[in-house]
């Protein structure tokens, strides 16, 4: 890992995690109390109590002071082989600061592990937010995705591509009901420098046509995810949807969806007439990020008011307990139903080989990366 400027052992302490951490910089420390802190921390902790293909998070304090981080812990025997993965994370995470993305706060180096000090955030995933709200509204989803939009234009700005945008990787700074949305895991995200990209990567029902049709593609598929969440935040459930890969591709590939009655009779024309630019099957006609920014549906006063929770509530307890939407997207198996639905990329057999060798590794069904 040499060359990435990796510092010394953590001035941390654990709380409460099992994991080995260097005991000349680390200690246990008994949990916290939620009194002992301005935010419900023991639900805190079931967040963060992960394991990945590699890793594991834990809490961890900075030493002589209250700051707290999440430590994504990262075994070096695991890790080999793949380590230009976490050094491309890495890369791209210390290029960025902006308040709605989760920040890299340091990076450390034992002999046996990896620590990344990432910015705490306590206050859950998306779908679980909008499920506890009291209400929920057009201007409430406008205002989430104007945050992410933000958010994506500047990795855009600097040339990075997330290629990943999914509720799941959306996240509330605090449990407070002003908190801000979070753009997170950056682990199959590129720095674009100059040329297309090619590798095909990503979560099924959220990847681009373009992608799918193995040809080069750029920033234009993040805006093509940020269009799939938009839809979800207005009814519910997803805009492409199927049981079987195949037709679930090939829906996408066609920019096939509908806005359904009656869960579209109450959304306004602006909001649709949002998510076609977003939706778009040509990325070269696609919104770029600064053109979504602009859009009256987010710049302006467009969005309804009329409280939708109940509906949009319904159709996500429905549509999103299905693994089929949280398993991330295996190259090698992709390329299979490519040729099922009729493409044969040239020179198939090599991009097939090259791109397994470039997916994220410990990828199966019913997985999505998790460190």
């Amino acid at each position: 890992m040499g060359g990435m400027g990796w510092r010394g052992p953590p001035l941390l302490l654990q709380l409460g995690g099992p994991f080995p951490l260097p005991t000349s910089a680390l200690s246990p420390l008994p949990l916290l109390s939620s009194s002992s802190s301005t935010f419900p921390l023991p639900s805190c902790l079931r967040c963060l109590y992960g394991r990945g293909a590699f890793s594991e998070v834990v809490l961890a304090q900075e030493r002589g002071s209250s700051h707290l981080v999440a430590l994504k812990c990262i075994s070096k025997k695991a890790l080999q082989g793949k380590e230009a993965l976490v050094e491309n994370e890495i890369a791209v995470l210390r290029r960025v600061s902006h308040p709605n993305i989760v920040a890299l706060e340091d990076v450390h180096e034992s002999p046996s592990h990896l620590y990344l000090a990432m910015e705490l955030v306590t206050g859950g995933e998306l779908f679980d937010r909008i499920m506890e709200r009291g209400s929920y509204t057009e201007k409430d989803a406008s205002h989430l995705v104007g945050q992410v939009l933000g958010a994506v234009s500047y990795l855009h700005s600097l040339g990075i591509v997330h290629r990943d945008l999914k509720p799941e990787n959306l996240l509330y700074a605090t449990p407070f009901e002003d908190s801000k949305i979070m753009v997170s895991d950056f682990g199959l995200s590129k720095i674009q420098a100059g040329n297309m990209l090619g590798t095909a990567c990503g979560t099924p029902g959220y990847v681009a046509p373009e992608l799918l049709e193995q040809k080069p593609y750029g920033k234009a598929v993040d805006v093509w995810a940020l269009g799939v969440i938009s839809y979800i935040l207005l009814c519910g459930y997803p805009p492409f949807y199927d049981e079987s890969d195949p037709e679930l591709f090939s829906q996408i590939l066609r920019a096939s969806y509908e806005f359904d009655s009656p869960f579209w009779d109450d959304i306004s024309e602006s909001a649709k007439d949002f998510i076609r630019h977003l939706l778009e099957r040509d990325p070269q006609k696609r919104f770029t990020c600064q053109q979504a920014l602009q859009h009256l549906w987010i710049s302006g006063d467009a969005a309804f008011d009329k409280d939708i929770l109940g509906s949009v509530s319904e159709q996500i307890q429905k549509n999103f307990a299905r693994t089929q939407w949280k398993r991330a997207f295996n190259a090698t198996s992709f390329l299979r139903h490519i040729r099922k639905l009729g493409h044969s990329p040239e020179g198939e057999e090599a991009s097939e080989q090259k791109m397994a060798r470039h997916s994220h590794p410990g990828l199966r069904a019913g997985q999505s990366p998790n460190w």
